[in-house]
């Protein structure tokens, strides 16, 4: 086992102990560094006994909110002392569902708005679905939630929720949704499941959406054909970009290009989990590409499209969070072609599920299997 490892799992040992201890702020850990493709690499934890953490969204001036999959929000300020956030919503917290992602609103400083992704509780089962709140100055309170969208139809299981959320420059918000296990809905544009949704903040069909006029589809789709998508980021022109789950292999990035569809489960470059092809092989007329895949699958979780603010080397880079194979996939990136990957911290943290770029430039991950809240700068 490596150095870095032990420490961060003697660390989230200790802080196991304490971790329903509102207020609690641990001291910081050493921090360890590691040699990369963009110089040296110090990573820190910020935050450790977490249970099951699946998204966060750093602070602008210092701090971050985290949630957890079974219902639960932190916020911490600049000081990292731990707060637990009142007025969560009611969450269906089995299997693979639960409270899912948090990101901040581009208008956060003036107007306090959260986005929350969570699978729902229903009749029939649960669903995917995203709300909006504003989170109080003292940091302990969500007030005035909205949901602004809901999956349909709900089903029962507890696998392939999702679910990312991203706001674009105009405003209008895309929402990653997974095919619930239940393959065939994801071809079929009368259902949200296994789709790419767009709406407006105030939960309204943007006009300009593909099927926002067609009779025979959801007029909040975007994109069709997407397995179960945990990650999504804008690159420098905008651009919408997904990481979706594969099954036996076949883990795809692709592009979502509206009124496409990107295949699953009629191509994949995946095959069953008991053997055995999935669909019509790895290419249909009609049906988009992947720009990039894994074989074996790496279980990808988390997205960030990296700015270059304090690794200049990594400029527009894709990061992606390997659940599987405890490492972050940088992914060199060329405007739409993935030209390498280079294998971060493989083995040293467990579990990769969400990366973030933070207002300072630094890089922010969560590692579930440590319970812990990372975060990558040059040393100083």
């Amino acid at each position: 086992m490596r150095p870095a490892l032990i420490m961060g799992c003697a660390s989230a040992l200790i802080a196991l102990a304490l971790w329903n201890l509102d207020g609690l702020r641990l001291p910081p850990a050493a921090a360890a560094t590691f040699s990369t493709s963009g110089g040296e690499a110090e990573v820190t934890r910020l935050v450790s006994g977490l249970d099951t953490p699946w998204a966060v969204a750093p602070l602008p001036g210092g701090g971050a909110l985290i949630t957890e999959r079974d219902g639960r929000v932190f916020s911490y300020g600049p000081d990292w002392r731990r707060r637990a956030v009142s007025g969560v919503p009611a969450v269906a917290a089995a299997g693979q569902g639960g409270l899912l992602d948090v990101v901040l609103a581009r208008d956060f400083a003036e107007t306090r708005t959260v986005f929350l992704t969570y699978s729902e509780p229903a009749s029939g089962g649960a669903h995917t679905a995203m709300a909006r709140a504003t989170l109080s100055q003292d940091l302990g309170a969500f007030e005035d939630l909205r949901v602004l969208f809901r999956q349909t139809p709900s089903l029962g299981g507890r696998r392939h929720f999702g679910s990312r959320v991203v706001e674009r420059a105009d405003g209008t918000l895309f929402i990653t949704t997974g095919d619930r296990g239940d393959r065939p809905r994801a071809q079929d544009p009368r259902q949200h499941v296994g789709k790419v949704i767009r709406i407006a903040r105030d939960g309204s069909v943007p006009a300009d959406n593909p099927f926002a006029d067609a009779a025979a589809a959801l007029p909040e789709i975007w994109s069709i054909g997407h397995r179960n998508a945990q990650g999504a980021a804008l690159d420098e022109e905008g651009r919408l970009w997904t990481v979706s789950h594969g099954a036996r292999g076949g883990d795809e990035i692709n592009r979502p290009e509206p009124g496409k569809n990107y295949g699953w489960p009629v191509i994949s470059y995946g095959e069953h989990y008991a053997g055995g092809r999935i669909g019509e092989g790895t290419a249909k007329a009609g049906l988009e590409q992947p720009v990039h895949y894994w074989d074996p699958s790496i279980a990808p979780s988390g997205m960030m499209i990296y700015s270059g603010k304090l690794f200049p080397e990594w400029a527009g880079d894709i990061f992606v969070g390997s659940l599987k194979f405890d490492y972050i996939a940088r992914l060199d990136r060329d405007g739409d072609r993935i030209l390498g990957e280079e294998r971060l911290f493989e083995d040293d943290y467990i579990r990769i599920r969400d990366i973030r770029e933070a207002p300072d430039g630094s890089i922010w991950f969560l590692a579930v299997g440590d319970g812990a809240l990372f975060r990558i700068a040059p040393p100083e």
